[in-house]
């Protein structure tokens, strides 16, 4: 279809307006061909004739529907005009300040903060492709990171734009993105570090301009590298161009570099007091603007801000200070003075205030530094001639000095700022990030001007290139026939400026003549270029400008300061005297060396941005415009080496208003940027461009259905657009998509708009129809019945009349009395019949109950008399045996205590032995003291008469010395007598025990009961003295001590005096002597040691004979006489007898196996002590390892289990180390011999069974005696290794630790072979107990504990590690393996064993933490492990006894509650482990729904006919309509399903399943929301409908899972009412208040987010007004909510864990086969 055919009736073009640009007119009267005029109706009423001949047709209209879309190039009609209107409409409307225009992103200066830069943005935009998000700068750096991680490409992002776009703002949050998504691992901060370097840059390059409160003074290209695995290493920064003019003028209303202000804000600092700096007003370079201040800048703040990031980066204070000082010179400096001297010379007062605070500053020589700023050298060949300047050319010479430190101070802090970004290794990839200037067009454009722009130029040329290269590789790709596009090629322009004999190359030549000015280059470029060269003009009224017409407009540059500005020229005497200055950082700026290379190495071979300074000599000296230009080359070098991604900020007012639209502002910059031209590029080839896939969904409407009716989609759109659009020159179909010419989609949609505008006439025609007909049918229906009603009536009245109505009446009355009797008589009969069933039956029940109560009372009679027998007899059985199993353990305990009482007396008499042998000694050495002490008194004595001096002085010793051996003979006689007085009463509470235990024996039974009684007062009573002999043996221990060190002291006094002696007396044969007394006294001292050994012998000996007899006094034949014949047969009534034997041989079995576990003890400490002893180093080595080791330990029983096993490989050292006992043990099996016969003598006339028992007691004495011995035996190993003790005592400590953990698993293997080993003892044992059978015995636990280990590690392996949910869940009890876990925890209770429930419930957590870290992603095990914890925390609550938890337990259910143990700790540690599990679980199910949820709830259209589905331009959306790999809503309802599915199978209590999916559907929501907010495509009514629709389907499914009780529909309500403000109207002010009252879940901004984003469909949609918008956020004012956009996805709603008990009992649960828990049995 030709263009011209689309000027008709009711459509709309773009004519020019002088204030708007462009305006828009509807056409009135379809145009012709021919026709001269086009008849417009203006949008304020007027009509007008608009003349088209021959000026050409104005451009036409997009349609609404086409209106604000992101990306540009899906216009249909792509022109100035179309790209102006859409980029209002987003930004005015919309609030949206992002547009893509093919590769382009344009991007709007709000002058506002805006909630779009988030952290959750950040993430939002992660990892999603630029076609399916919104516009947005973090989509550009998404994109440019995907690249450079998929193709490992270098990249590049551009950002340009003129002073107040807001370039470095998205430069730097390009930054922040990457800086984000690519944090790195390692501690060394290198993103902060990078993103640190911005502050300071802007503080010394950025400054307020007319335009910008933070304007960039300089290009900066940022080169962020990263690593193999794409995280930020380093970086390196490039600068171009800095202002350096600005140093020393600005304009009014602007402002010197930031730092200078930030400066003199915080002069009355301390640490910047000796900067002698002042207010900003005092310092001509920065008061030259006139504002000092920019308004919302606290500069003091920002100074902070500055010096934080500088010490980020690694630059210490001594460095900033350095800065600082070189920034303040520069300060001063621009105010010396400079005094005219007649017309050509000037001067400088040596007592100029600032020259000397400068020279100060820089440690410069002040005289120098006054004279060469007055006066210049110019040296010639033969000779050198100094001459004075001007008081202009003075100040030029100052300025230029300071712009000349200044640019070499920016180069440095640069410099630094890369050594600081510098990394260690290589680098893989980077991203360039350029935030250069943008075209620039002043009423004054100079030399700074002309090179921004020849750089623009350079950069548009790359852009144009890199566009038509993408459009080329777009038709190659699709296979379209094309042509070479006609665009616009500034290569002639550049060639004007850098080719030979350019612009810059006459400027530099001009430079190097002695006399070159600016008019004499000027003329040059007159004579070059006027008439020659198209692209260069001379200004009509001007001789000193000249024009260049650039890509974007024509400029006009004043030549004035071009060849200065160019030169850049500082006197070489000045620049001495800095090279010469002691301030090294001033002096190293002049140096003359070359700048290192940067340490970054990239994937192209790239050169440093800075040349090599050279020598400055003026023929050599390199130009400002040459170093501009070979930094430029660099950076196009390297841009052209990466893949580039260009950002073009729009400044859209000049007044810096929020969301203010200026439209020739902004389209000067449009055309400034290069964006019409990319719009004029593919609007002249095929700019629109559908998949077919689009294309089918859109335009289905206009196919017939013989063409729906064929299968291939692709073939159906050549067919339609071949039978609606007659030019195929028009569109070309490609591989994937159809291309269009510019204007056929709008064509292409004004045939849908007439199609469905005809389809809804029709549909309102036949509705129309049907409510008329429905009218009508109901009115006849309505006549129809009055007219029945009339006729009946009439008919009725002529039928009827008077004798009909009486006989009629009459007939009545006698039917109602006929049928009246009949009723009577008949309820009479059934009244009665009724009455006598009824007694017949009530006599019969009430004797058949009367026989039944008689028979049961007779019964009961005869149960009573049978079960009183029965008690009576079972009770008097009972009371016999219970009596008789009274007398014989009673008797046993009795000797037990007795046994123990003397055990513990000979502790005590050796204790008070040891003592008193330690006393002896300690006499003994204050006795030798005392004798060496009287030596040296009479040696003292003979020195007196050669020693006068120090006569004095010994005496005084000496006394001192005297009194304090009576101090200490007076306690040697109070502790003995103290040692006597308590060995006495020991030995007389000795005999009143031994008396009172003898006469308690011999009592009657009747009196056994206060024997006890007594007995334990009496041992509470020796208790409290053992308690205080401790107390006071600790006190003679400390007294001990201090009689040591005074010991000491006398020793140190005594060493000075025979010091002194020896040193005045020269006897230094008195000391031999000395030695020979000291070892006669120890000899002395061996003796007393042994008497004291050989009186503890005896006291031994005594306590042993009064135990013997106390023994032999308890006779068997006595008890014997006691009990009658009579007694005899009682007892031996129902063989009582035997039951009599069985009790005392069990009780007999306890107390054997407690003196065998005593006795076995004693030998593993007797041995471990040897073996320490004979071991020391490699025990102590050994003990450190273990103490290392010991938090892994404690961790894990298994590895106890393991370790202790370890620690039994020394047993076969034990068993030769008993070996070497038996020797010892030879007299006491003679003695056990002995004893064994006595009592078997006395024990003849007794039963064989009890003589058995009473054997057995004569054995457990032998294993008492054995026990005394094995305490001897200790006793004297202690002695010999107790200094050795001392030494190891802190690793004893640690030792400690680990014995406790031994200790939980030694009580485990002695329970489990206690009763072998007692039987063993028993059958062994006929006299004695053999050496032979204590080794099998530690063989035999050596086996047990490794039997142990296996079946701990079998357990643990198959609950926890073998089984699988999917085969446990089927055909079983819900959380068996909790119930098998809670089952062994009530047998540990069962037994009371507090070492094997703790041993089993750390094994049993642990395991459960080992499962859930090796299956962390795997849902099934997750949530079977979940269901199991929760099962078996619950049955710790269930059977815990506690009352709470009993009320809904069954009477048996309380029967099997824990007896012995609370568990409420290790309830508290499976609910954290719970807790953890569930939070595991919940992450799991979120990463498995989360990619399923935009495209099942967002993109996938399940409801026909709603299509949302418009052009989207170059950026193509990745979802597709008929992907057959898309998520669906039905994948998301699949996979909650089998979600809940696995859940229920696994036994997941209710309430757990109902929070779980609570936190699902959040998730649903909240991820859908957020995709809503950043996709404006997705904001229409018909996709609220589809988001509604979905919603519904969550709410079924909820329903027929029965959990609408979960409050998860409830987390839907957000989500909810966003898809209804999508669908509701919003015109009125009662819309507005409707919205503000129903959307109370979301907030403000998201309100006004959805609101701004609203996009219609179909023209039959409106769009929301931006008053209509203001009215709703007026009243969403009053609301207190967070200004918060998007929703935390990452939110997780607390947990509880409600308490079930279980419904099944211990009794029933079986465990089965298949779990291979065989050696589990049922107790």
């Amino acid at each position: 279809m030709a263009l011209a055919e689309l000027y008709t009736q009711y459509n709309s073009v773009w004519i020019p307006d002088n204030e708007e640009v462009w305006q828009s007119a509807e056409i009135t009267k379809n145009y012709k061909t021919g026709d001269h005029v086009l008849h417009l109706l203006l949008e304020d009423g007027t009509e007008l004739n608009y003349p088209v001949d021959p000026a050409p047709l104005p451009p036409l209209r997009n349609p609404d529907i086409l209106v604000g879309e992101n990306d540009l190039t899906a216009l249909s009609y792509l022109h100035e005009p179309a790209v102006l209107h859409n980029l209002r409409v987003r930004f005015v409307e919309s609030k949206l300040i992002y547009t893509y225009s093919g590769i382009i992103l344009v991007a709007m200066n709000p002058y506002k903060q805006l909630p779009i830069y988030g952290d959750a943005i950040i993430h939002a935009y992660s990892g999603q492709n630029m076609g399916d998000m919104d516009p947005h700068i973090f989509a550009v750096a998404e994109e440019a990171y995907k690249q450079m991680a998929r193709n490992n490409r270098n990249q590049s992002v551009i950002v340009s734009g003129e002073s107040g776009a807001g370039k470095t703002v998205s430069a730097r949050y390009a930054m922040r993105y990457f800086a984000t998504v690519s944090k790195s691992n390692s501690n060394a901060h290198v993103e902060d570090k990078v993103l640190a370097s911005n502050p300071i840059t802007e503080a010394v390059g950025n400054a307020k301009t007319t335009r910008n409160d933070n304007s960039s003074r300089f290009g900066k290209y940022t080169e962020i590298s990263f690593d193999q695995t794409h995280q930020i290493i380093g970086a390196n920064m490039r600068t171009y161009l800095l202002e350096k003019s600005r140093v020393v003028f600005q304009s009014e209303n602007e402002r010197n570099y930031h730092i200078f202000y930030q400066l003199c804000a915080s002069a009355l600092q301390p640490e910047f007091k000796h900067l002698k700096l002042g207010h900003a007003e005092e310092f001509n370079y920065t008061r030259m603007g006139g504002n000092t201040v920019i308004e919302g800048v606290d500069d003091r703040a920002d100074m902070m801000e500055t010096q934080k990031t500088f010490t980020l980066l690694g630059l210490k204070e001594d460095f900033q200070m350095d800065v600082f000082k070189i920034l303040a010179a520069i300060l001063h400096l621009g105010n010396v003075q400079m005094t005219a001297v007649g017309d050509e010379k000037s001067s400088v007062s040596l007592e100029d205030k600032h020259l000397n605070i400068f020279c100060e500053l820089l440690d410069l020589d002040n005289d120098k530094v006054a004279q060469w700023l007055c006066h210049r050298k110019i040296i010639t060949t033969s000779e050198t001639v100094i001459k004075p300047m001007t008081k202009l050319q003075a100040l030029n010479a100052r300025d230029a000095l300071a712009k000349k430190i200044y640019s070499h101070l920016f180069d440095f802090i640069v410099e630094r700022i890369n050594k600081a970004l510098h990394f260690s290794g290589k680098q893989h990839t980077f991203i360039g990030v350029l935030d250069i200037y943008g075209f620039e067009t002043f009423d004054v454009n100079s030399f700074e001007q002309f090179c921004i722009n020849y750089a623009n130029e350079k950069l548009q040329q790359q852009f144009n290139q890199h566009v038509f290269k993408l459009e080329q590789e777009e038709y190659m790709k699709e296979d379209i026939p094309w042509t070479l596009i006609d665009f616009y090629d500034n290569q002639p322009v550049i060639d004007l400026i850098e080719a030979k004999m350019g612009i810059l190359e006459l400027l530099d030549e001009e430079c190097l003549l002695p006399h070159g000015t600016d008019e004499n280059w000027l003329q040059k470029l007159y004579n070059n270029y006027i008439n020659k060269n198209p692209f260069f003009q001379k200004p009509k009224m001007s001789n000193t400008s000249f024009i260049i017409q650039h890509f974007a407009d024509k400029v006009e540059y004043k030549s004035e300061g071009f060849l200065e500005k160019n030169r850049d020229t500082v006197y070489e005497v000045l620049i001495d005297i800095l090279k010469n200055s002691k301030f090294h950082l001033c002096a190293n700026f002049f140096q003359d060396h070359p700048v290192p290379i940067s340490p970054f190495r990239s994937a192209i071979t790239v050169k440093s941005a800075k040349t090599v300074v050279k020598p400055p000599n003026k023929q050599f000296r390199t130009t400002v415009g040459n170093k501009f230009r070979s930094s430029l080359y660099l950076l196009m070098e390297t841009l052209n080496a990466t893949t580039p991604h260009y950002v073009r900020c729009i400044k859209p007012n000049d007044q810096k208003l929020p969301f203010e639209f200026d439209s020739k502002r902004v389209v000067q910059q449009l055309r400034a940027c290069g964006v019409l031209e990319t719009i004029r590029i593919s609007s002249q080839s095929y700019p629109s461009r559908w998949t077919y896939i689009e294309f089918f969904s859109r335009y289905s409407i206009l196919m017939t259905q013989h063409e729906l009716s064929l299968s291939d989609k692709k073939k159906i759109c050549k067919t339609v657009l071949q039978r609606l659009i007659q030019d195929p020159n028009q569109y070309q179909f490609g591989r994937t998509k159809i291309f269009f010419r510019a204007g056929q989609v709008a064509y292409l949609e004004k045939l849908r708009s007439d199609k469905l505008r005809q389809a809804c006439i029709v549909i309102q025609k036949n509705v129309r129809s049907w409510h008329q007909r429905k009218k009508f049918l109901r009115i006849k229906q309505a006549a129809v019945t009055i007219q029945q009603y009339f006729r009946g009536q009439r008919a009725v009245r002529q039928a009827i009349t008077a004798t009909a109505l009486k006989q009629a009446w009459a007939a009545i009355v006698i039917q109602k009395h006929c049928r009246g009797y009949i009723v009577r008589k008949l309820c009479q009969l059934i009244c009665v019949a009724a009455i006598t069933i009824q007694a017949y039956v009530r006599g019969f029940l009430a004797r058949k109950k009367f026989q039944k109560m008689l028979k049961e009372h007779k019964a009961v009679i005869l149960q009573k008399h049978a079960r009183a027998w029965l008690a009576r007899r079972r009770f008097q059985n009972i009371r016999r045996f219970v009596l008789n199993i009274q007398l014989s353990y009673r008797v046993q305990r009795l000797q037990k205590k007795l046994e123990d009482q003397n055990k513990e007396n000979h502790g005590l008499l050796e204790r008070l032995t040891h003592l008193a042998s330690t006393h002896a000694s300690d006499l003994d050495s204050i006795q030798k003291l005392e004798l060496e002490l009287e030596k040296l008194v009479t040696q003292k004595r003979t020195s007196e008469e050669k020693g006068k001096k120090y006569k004095e002085d010994t005496e005084q010793k000496l006394s001192k010395l005297e009194k304090q051996n009576a101090e200490l003979q007076e306690q040697k006689t109070f502790l003995e007598q103290k040692l006597q007085e308590e060995t006495e009463e020991m030995k007389d509470k000795m005999d009143d025990l031994t008396k009172q235990l003898f006469t308690n024996v011999q009592q009657e039974e009747r009196q056994r009961i206060i024997l006890e009684k007594k007995f334990q007062n009496e041992k509470q009573d020796y208790e409290k003295e053992i308690e205080s002999l401790k107390g006071e043996i600790k006190t003679l221990e400390e007294e001990k001590i201090k009689l040591q060190d005074q010991i000491q002291e006398e020793h140190i006094i005594q060493d000075g005096l025979k010091l002194e002696v020896g040193h005045l007396q020269k006897q230094a044969k008195m000391i031999p002597e000395l030695q020979k007394e000291i070892e006669l006294l120890q000899t002395q001292k061996m003796d007393v040691e042994k008497q004291v050994q050989s009186q503890k012998q005896e006291m031994r000996e005594k306590v042993s004979e009064v135990a013997q007899q106390f023994f032999e006094s308890y006779d068997v034949e006595d008890v014997r006489s006691r009990l009658s014949t009579e007694d005899l047969e009682h007892l031996n009534e129902d063989g009582e007898l035997w039951f009599a034997y069985e009790g005392l041989k069990k009780a007999t079995r306890v107390l054997e196996s407690q003196f065998q576990s005593q006795k076995e003890n004693y030998e593993k400490e007797i041995e471990a002590l040897n073996f320490k002893v004979e071991h020391l180093s490699q025990e102590i080595i050994h003990l450190q390892k273990l103490f290392r080791e010991e938090n892994d330990i404690n961790d894990s029983i298994r590895l106890e289990v393991s370790r202790l096993t370890s620690e039994n490989m020394m047993i076969p050292d034990f068993k030769q180390q008993i070996s070497e006992l038996q020797k010892q043990k030879v007299d006491l099996e003679q003695r056990l011999r002995e004893q064994a016969a006595k009592m078997k003598g006395k024990m003849e006339e007794m039963p064989n069974q009890v003589h058995h028992s009473l054997s057995e007691k004569g054995q457990r004495r032998t294993l008492e005696d054995q026990t005394e011995t094995h305490t001897k035996e200790e006793e004297k190993q202690i002695a010999t290794i107790q200094e050795i003790q001392k030494t190891i005592n802190h690793l004893k400590e640690q030792h400690e630790i680990e014995d406790k953990v031994k200790s939980k698993i030694k009580p485990e293997a002695f329970n489990l072979t206690l009763e072998n080993i007692v039987r063993n003892d028993i059958r062994g044992y006929t006299v004695g107990t053999k050496p032979e059978d204590l080794e099998e015995e530690l063989d035999m636990k050596d086996r047990v504990i490794k039997k142990l280990q296996d079946q701990i590690k079998t357990l643990t392996k198959t609950i926890e590690k073998d089984l699988k949910p999917r085969g446990v869940v089927v055909n079983m009890i819900p959380g068996l393996p909790a119930y098998i876990l809670f089952m062994c925890v009530r047998y540990a209770d069962y037994v009371n064993d507090d070492d094997m429930l703790k041993s089993f419930m750390s094994i049993t957590t642990n395991g459960i933490k080992q499962v859930i870290k090796e299956h962390a992603e795997d849902f099934e095990m997750l949530s079977f492990w979940l269901s199991n914890t929760y099962h078996f925390l619950n049955c710790l609550k269930q059977y815990s006894g506690e009352e709470e938890f009993m009320k809904q337990n069954t009477p048996r259910q309380n029967m099997n509650c824990l007896k012995h143990f609370d568990l409420s700790e290790y309830r508290q540690i499976l609910s954290d482990l719970a807790i953890r599990i569930y939070h595991q679980f919940i992450l799991v199910m979120e990463n498995n729904i989360q990619p399923m949820i935009v495209p099942g709830m967002l993109e996938y259209e399940s409801l026909q006919g709603i299509s949302g589905m418009k052009p989207t331009g170059f950026r193509k959306r990745s979802s597709s309509i008929d992907d057959t790999d898309t998520y669906t809503m039905t994948s998301i309802l699949q996979q909650l399903s089998y979600f809940y599915s696995t859940m229920c199978q696994n036994g997941l209590d209710t309430e757990l399943l109902k929070q779980a999916v609570k936190q699902l559907f959040f998730l649903i929501g909240a991820a859908t929301l957020n995709s809503l907010f950043l996709r404006k495509d997705m904001c229409s009514c018909r996709k609220g409908m589809q988001i509604r629709c979905n919603i519904s389907y969550l709410e079924e499914w909820l329903k027929e899972k029965n959990l609408q009780s979960s409050s998860a529909k409830e987390t839907l309500e957000p989500l909810s009412q966003a898809a209804w403000l999508l669908q509701v109207k919003k015109i009125t002010d009662e819309d507005a208040k409707e919205i503000y009252e129903r959307c109370t879940s979301l907030s403000a901004v998201q309100i006004v987010k959805i609101l701004n984003s609203y996009t219609p469909i179909d023209d039959f949609e409106k769009r929301v007004s931006p008053s209509f918008v203001r009215k709703v956020q007026a009243m969403l004012n009053n609301r207190e909510d967070i200004p918060q956009l998007m929703l935390d996805t990452k939110y997780l709603f607390q947990v509880t864990f409600p308490y079930t008990p279980s419904p099944y009992a211990l009794e029933i649960i079986q465990i089965p086969s298949s779990f291979k828990l065989g050696f589990l049995t049922r107790v």
